[in-house]
């Protein structure tokens, strides 16, 4: 068997009921427009992509026979949930309480299918990455979910290809790096002059899901 092929994930459909109402909240909410283009009056495509998303969306007028507001579980995935929740917010989007799941207890009917529908009121308690949630939806209905992840699974990224996303996932990191090595140097007892390469260490170990030192 030969190298394999990289099948990298552009495009989801977003079905719309009116595009130009749909390019306004896009826009709204800070996405970058990279195309809007009609042929004729039966067609017209816009493409819009998140910050610091390699995926993008579009929409339009003859793009998708489904039916407005059917596109559900649209993942956001965010390092800080409640930053994000934040700007959201600033930009006149109606966004739900942070939540996350726990047992058997439910907190609501809004979009139930979103994580489930055992909702609890409020970040996760131990901050645990995967977690802590908020969801929005556009005119038509279709529903977004954000996600807050601060460390990978293991196997979900190649450590040899660790990079970040934006300039504030990076200064999020470093926060986190430098949190880490306040303790490991707690419990060292000393300053650490190798402080770069623990926090490189540090950083490579988070993403890709390995242990990350102590």
């Amino acid at each position: 068997m030969g190298n394999k092929i990289d099948m990298k994930f552009e495009i989801v459909v977003i079905p719309v009921s009116n595009a130009d109402r749909a390019k306004e909240f896009y826009s709204k909410l800070g996405w970058r427009l990279d195309a809007d283009f009609a042929s004729g009056n039966d067609y017209r495509v816009l493409q819009f992509t998140p910050p610091g998303s390699g995926c993008s969306i579009i929409f339009g007028k003859n793009v998708t026979p489904a039916t407005p507001g059917s596109a559900q579980g649209l993942y956001l995935i965010v390092s800080d949930i409640a930053a994000a929740r934040a700007e959201l917010i600033s930009h006149g989007v109606n966004v739900s309480e942070v939540f996350h799941s726990e047992g058997d207890q439910y907190s609501g009917p809004d979009q139930p299918f979103l994580f489930g529908s055992r909702r609890v009121s409020g970040p996760d308690p131990a901050h645990g990455s995967y977690r802590s949630f908020a969801s929005f939806s556009d005119p038509d209905g279709n529903g977004w979910l954000l996600q807050e992840i601060t460390s990978r699974l293991p196997g979900r990224i190649d450590s040899a290809t660790t990079s970040f996303s934006s300039a504030g996932d990076l200064a999020a990191a470093l926060r986190r790096a430098a949190a880490a090595h306040g303790q490991h140097e707690a419990r060292t007892g000393q300053a650490d002059p190798n402080w770069p390469d623990w926090y490189a260490e540090y950083m490579v170990a988070e993403q890709s899901g390995a242990e990350p030192p102590k």
